[in-house]
């Protein structure tokens, strides 16, 4: 394994050179096509965002490049070739921005938030963008009217982002929604649920920020791609308040997520760290909120769910009738696409942890069969589920989870903290460890009684 530089340029014409440390790879980021454009899908946000009356600042786009140096090097890093224990890895990025100075004051704040996140070890320097680039924030044209969007959430293609889309939209918002796409089953999802609730909304004028950010493998000369794209979040949040930093006022960014997966306990010993995301823990979002502040940002980030279960979401939703629509053009799997091998399309499994989590939330807010998601898995008591094999390990996971927690109901005052630090939350503690025992109860009556073995 090497420590990994990743160091941005802008253009042909950049020959910055970056210092090579003892046992570091380098590796240059090119972040315009051609001579002017900038790539990466950082330029065609600037443009779509143009046609919606935003212009994003200075700092803002900055927080676009920065967060696609993290995403490349998330995503093009491979954790089993890269670390000492098949996870770590030791990441230094030198990203070019147009204020050095102030984002050094962020400095030590960004190291917190991607360690947190990602579970790597971070180094962020920051130098001067090359003169050409010097200016990339356009100015809005005079005679143009405020941009009319009254907020910004986050629209992943899942059943939360969807449910805090309608919510808004039943009070009368009228929101930018901000989504970033993948892989094709993600995009498609997102597209399904932002037609669908254009159709129903039509008399809203809320809109879409759409953008995509793929690199190529094989970016890090003999180095492996990643899969585990723990450092996404940091992508879509950055997106949100790049988006935000154009609005001309004070914005509130919202991350609609259930709070047992934004607190995502462990459900065994096994499933600390690598195994445990944080993409809205509540340490991570306090972070980023501080980031905000450093770096001169009129915004905040919140999760307006934090207190609620998914199946509390599902069933309080402010339009239950247009959620029943549309809700199975959401994706909640993690892994949508693994059926292939045994000739299927894309669709939910039914038995991996988000999967499990969506289930179980539908049924308690429509009851047996109001759910008509297709899952692989139809059926979770049908035939015993082998834990040696995906179909069975979740679910005899979650049913650990359940009965420790069953034998000592006080254990969810002390669980609630294995994630990570909740110091920033301490008049919550309560509420947390209240939606964490709700949360794992609304899972067990969908898991209560299924057999689960090693075949």
């Amino acid at each position: 394994m090497r420590r990994q530089l990743l160091a941005g340029r802008f253009g042909p014409d950049d020959h910055f050179d970056a210092s090579v440390g003892v046992d570091e790879q380098r590796t240059y980021l090119q972040l315009v096509a051609g001579e002017t454009s900038l790539d990466h899908g950082i330029g065609g946000a600037l443009t779509s965002l143009k046609k919606l009356g935003i212009f994003p600042s200075e700092i803002g786009i900055d927080l676009l490049v920065l967060a696609a140096h993290v995403h490349a090097a998330d995503t093009r890093i491979s954790r089993a070739e890269q670390s000492q224990d098949s996870w770590t890895r030791e990441i230094r990025l030198v990203v070019p921005v147009s204020d050095p100075a102030r984002w050094g004051i962020a400095a030590t704040t960004l190291k917190s938030t991607l360690d947190f996140l990602t579970g790597d070890r971070w180094t962020i320097e920051f130098r001067t963008r090359p003169p050409r680039f010097a200016a990339i924030a356009q100015q809005a044209p005079a005679s143009l009217l405020a941009p009319h969007f009254d907020s910004l959430s986050l629209f992943s293609g899942g059943l939360d982002s969807l449910i805090g889309a309608i919510d808004l939209l039943e009070d009368g918002a009228t929101p930018l929604l901000i989504s970033h796409f993948g892989e094709g089953a993600t995009s498609d999802a997102q597209g399904k649920l932002f037609s669908g609730l254009k159709k129903h909304y039509e008399k809203s004028s809320f809109e879409r920020l759409r953008v995509g950010m793929t690199f190529n493998d094989g970016l890090v000369e003999g180095v492996g791609s990643e899969n585990s794209t723990r450092g996404r979040s940091f992508l879509f949040f950055a997106l949100g308040a790049f988006a935000g930093s154009g609005l001309g006022h004070h914005f509130t960014l919202r991350v609609p997520e259930n709070g047992l997966i934004a607190l995502n306990v462990p459900l065994d010993p096994l499933r600390l760290g690598s195994n445990s995301t944080r993409t809205t823990h509540p340490y991570y979002m306090a972070r980023w909120n501080d980031l905000l502040g450093e770096l001169g940002l009129d915004g905040s980030v919140v999760n307006p769910y934090w207190n609620r279960t998914k199946g509390e979401m599902a069933a309080d939703c402010r339009n239950p009738g247009l959620l029943k629509q549309v809700a199975t053009d959401s994706l909640s799997c993690s892994s949508p696409s693994k059926g292939r091998w045994q000739g299927l399309g894309i669709e939910h499994c039914g038995y991996c942890l988000p999967c499990l989590i969506r289930r179980a939330a539908l049924v308690a807010a429509w009851g047996p069969g109001g759910d008509e998601t297709t899952y692989t898995v139809v059926d979770l008591h049908a035939q015993p589920l082998d834990t040696r094999e995906s179909t069975g390990k979740q679910v005899r996971s979650f049913q650990y989870a359940i009965e420790r927690l069953r034998g000592n109901p006080q254990l969810s005052k002390l669980l609630i903290h294995k994630p990570g630090s909740l110091a920033d939350e301490v008049a919550r503690l309560d509420q947390l460890a209240e939606v964490y025992r709700r949360g794992l109860e609304e899972v067990a009556r969908l898991v209560d009684g299924v057999e689960t073995r090693p075949n």
